[in-house]
Order: structure tokens, then C-alpha cells, then sequence
């Protein structure tokens, strides 16, 4: 074909190619060819589990009414036949006061755009708790505070320690509360940590409870909190739901959990040395017969720093939640001072006397 025919064909096939398309076929891109080689990006971690097709939350933002429902109820059934029942049910009427307090909390402000921006930008917590404390934490302890003082059942030994609190002015809490935030308490407030716990739970878990998930960062190193900053007092492994499967870190303080794989140790990170103890022939598993790989809470074990946190695990019991169920297993804790491995962290609930920080 001549090539003014063949230039003619082509301009008309294009031509008939429109028509097409205008009545509502999609055109094809046309190709085009370059001779520079395509620019690759590196993915961002969010972009990374939007590919994912099996995607599953990244972290777990408190619903602190319910939260506190169903931790007292578990403190509950816990203290049946438990060596330490009498402490567990206190606990649980601690609980319960928080949950009336959170029934009524009003909803805190929004997070400035600039602290946002800062603390993705630099893999900081969003709201580190010793710089974040607010009257809100203060109103909640005091109402704690009076609401034990007129609590028939409340042991006369912690009478006195709740006067001393209800006496002390805003300053003296805000430094018993940084005290207790960096598990520095002194000996003569030993007594007074599970209620300066109790209500940092309480205004803290409000403000994370109303965050947007998206604008959590991702913090540095992976084993704080990244709302607070805070030490997870124990890890979970969830049943139902996108977070069925996966292990995540709850935190003591404002009640987030974020996800950490199960390979790493929950306070160094490392993926060698950890192992998983239990105490055999313990509780309801004593009764079935039950191993220690069976129990519904183990101590996992880092041979790199020493440490141990423990895990609950909900595929043996649904109902298990971390932080009364790692207070309930004291039995375990006192097993595991026999051995090389120290506690990582504490339970907000339980101060326990140890060498002061200096």
C-alpha cells in the first residue's frame, strides 16, 4: 500500500475509534515510550496494609464504658478460688467505679494539627502521658477517692491513704501521678498507686477513645504505647473480627492496644530467645489437666534482655482480658522471680515495693 493510503487508514481507524468511544466504549491509553527507566517509590508502612487484602487494625482504641464493664466482671470471676480473691474483688469495685466515671465522662478536645504533625513526623507518642496530664485526670481520682471513702466494704488500713489523697492540693497530685507513670513510687505511697492509676486510666482512655486512628503514629521504639508512651502491662491474643489471630500490646495507662507480631519480644524487639512458661496444673487447668501450652495466660520469656511479660490468650478463653488476667496470675509472677527473668513492666492495679530510681 502506498504510504500516503496507509497514513490515510490509520488517521481513519483512529477516527472510527473515537466515534466508538464516544458512544461508550473506554479507549485504550495509547502507549508511551520512554527512554529513562520507571521511578520506583518505597511504600509507607499505611500504604503497605492498604495492599493488603486480608488487612487487619493496626491499633485498638479504647471503648472505656464497656472496657471497664468487662474487666470487672472478669476480676470477678477470677477471684473464685484464687489465692489473692479478697484483692481481686477490691479491684473489681475499683473497676467499677471507673466505669460510672467513664459513663459520664464529657468528650475531651481534639488534638492540635501541629502536635500531630510533630509526633508522626519524629515516631513520638501522641499525647506522652507525664506531659499530658490535665485536670480531667485529677477530677477522676478525687471522685475515685470519695466514692472508696464511702464504700462500706473499702479495707480500714486504706482509709488514712484515701484522706491523704483527698487532702492534697493539684500540684502534689501531678507529681504523685509522674511518680507513678515512671513506676517510681515511693514506699509511703505505695498504698495509693491503684487509685492514681485507676483515675489516670480513666482520663486518659477518654481522650484516646475519641482519636482517630489514622492520625496514630508509629512509635519509637515499637514497644511503647504510641498514644501515650506508656509500657503495655500485658500482651493479647485476639479471637473475632479483622484482629482474630493477632497478638497486640494493651497499654496500662490509656487502654490502646497496637500490634507486635508474636516472633518479637514485647520490650527489646528481639525474634531470638523467646519462649513461653506457664504454671502446670494451675486453676481450671489443674482441674482438666491441662499443660502450661494450654493455659489462657504464659509468660513470655526473651533470653536477649532478660525480661518477661505475659500474654493472654483468648483462643483458650474468650472472655480473658489482659490486665486482669495478668493481675489474677500473681501465682505466676511469684514462679518467675525463681528464675533469671524479671517483670518488664507492672500492673497499674498492684504497686509493688521496689528500689527507687535515682
Amino acid at each position: 500500500m502506498p504510504a500516503h493510503r496507509s497514513g490515510w487508514a490509520c488517521r481513519s481507524l483512529v477516527q472510527r475509534f473515537d466515534r466508538l468511544s464516544v458512544n461508550g466504549l473506554a479507549r485504550r491509553p495509547r502507549p508511551h515510550h520512554h527512554s529513562e527507566p520507571p521511578v520506583q517509590r518505597i511504600l509507607q508502612p499505611g500504604e503497605i496494609e492498604a495492599l493488603d487484602k486480608v488487612s487487619f487494625p493496626r491499633v485498638r482504641l479504647p471503648q472505656p464504658a464497656t472496657l471497664f464493664q468487662e474487666r470487672a466482671a472478669r476480676l470477678r470471676q477470677l477471684a473464685e478460688g484464687n489465692p489473692i480473691a479478697d484483692y481481686l474483688r477490691f479491684a473489681a469495685r475499683l473497676v467499677d467505679a471507673q466505669q460510672r466515671l467513664a459513663a459520664q465522662a464529657c468528650a475531651p478536645d481534639a488534638v492540635p494539627a501541629d502536635i500531630v504533625e510533630r509526633a508522626n513526623a519524629n515516631g513520638m507518642p501522641l499525647l506522652p502521658a507525664s506531659d499530658a496530664l490535665t485536670p480531667a485526670w485529677r477530677d477522676a481520682l478525687r471522685a475515685l477517692v470519695a466514692d472508696a471513702r464511702a464504700d462500706t466494704a473499702t479495707p480500714a488500713p486504706l482509709q488514712p491513704v484515701l484522706d491523704r489523697l483527698a487532702a492534697s492540693d493539684d500540684d502534689a497530685l501531678d507529681a504523685l501521678a509522674r511518680q507513678a507513670l515512671a513506676d517510681n513510687i515511693g514506699r509511703e505511697d505505695i498504698a495509693a498507686a491503684p487509685f492514681v492509676m485507676a483515675a489516670l486510666q480513666v482520663a486518659f482512655s477518654a481522650r484516646a477513645a475519641v482519636l482517630d486512628e489514622r492520625i496514630v503514629p508509629y512509635a519509637e521504639p515499637a514497644t511503647i504505647c504510641p498514644v501515650c508512651g506508656s509500657a503495655p502491662v500485658a500482651s493479647v491474643l485476639r479471637i473475632g473480627g479483622e484482629a482474630g489471630g493477632h497478638r497486640y500490646l494493651h497499654c496500662g495507662v490509656c487502654e490502646t492496644e497496637w500490634h507486635m507480631v508474636r516472633v518479637k519480644c514485647s520490650h527489646c524487639e528481639s525474634t531470638k530467645g523467646v519462649r513461653y512458661q506457664g504454671v502446670e496444673g494451675e486453676g481450671a487447668d489443674a482441674r482438666s489437666g491441662a499443660k502450661a501450652k494450654d493455659q489462657v495466660v504464659l509468660a513470655e520469656t526473651c533470653s536477649e534482655c532478660h525480661t518477661y511479660r505475659k500474654i493472654a490468650n483468648q483462643e483458650k478463653d474468650p472472655y480473658a482480658e489482659p490486665l486482669a488476667d495478668d493481675l489474677a496470675s500473681l501465682t505466676l509472677d511469684l514462679l518467675m522471680g525463681e528464675t533469671e527473668f524479671s517483670r518488664a513492666s507492672s500492673n497499674p492495679l498492684l504497686a509493688i515495693e521496689r528500689p527507687l530510681a535515682v
